[in-house]
């Protein structure tokens, strides 16, 4: 949930925030797919479609679309629920970042195949 510090001067919620929460989702599935340590090489879409306002609850949902050598990429999409008095829930944000397979001293490496 976004606090008052994560606002602008509109209310609405920074839209850095909304990134860097989405890289941090992106991130996961990646990882576990990885089996280790991901970075991320590239933002391939970012779309804002509503803002975000303060005392939304936001959820972020995360699956992987390719996997590469030692790449993953991975669509992110962003949720709103508000209004508690009468709930509903809007897509905020969408967005599909790529991730690379690093070993311990941050050079790339092989995503390991896909376990059974």
């Amino acid at each position: 949930m976004p606090m008052p510090a994560d606002l602008n001067q509109y209310g609405d919620v920074f839209g850095g925030w909304v990134m860097a929460q989405v890289d941090v989702a992106g991130a996961i599935p990646a990882l576990r797919r990885a089996q280790g340590r991901v970075a991320t090489v590239s933002v391939n879409c970012f779309q804002f479609k509503q803002p975000v306002s303060v005392g939304d609850v936001v959820s972020f949902y995360a699956r992987i679309v390719r996997v590469g050598k030692t790449s993953i990429t991975v669509d992110v999409e962003v949720y709103a629920q508000r209004n508690y008095a009468d709930p509903i829930t809007v897509r905020v944000t969408q967005a599909q970042l790529t991730y690379v397979a690093i070993d311990s001293g941050g050079e790339k490496r092989d995503v390991p195949p896909e376990s059974a």
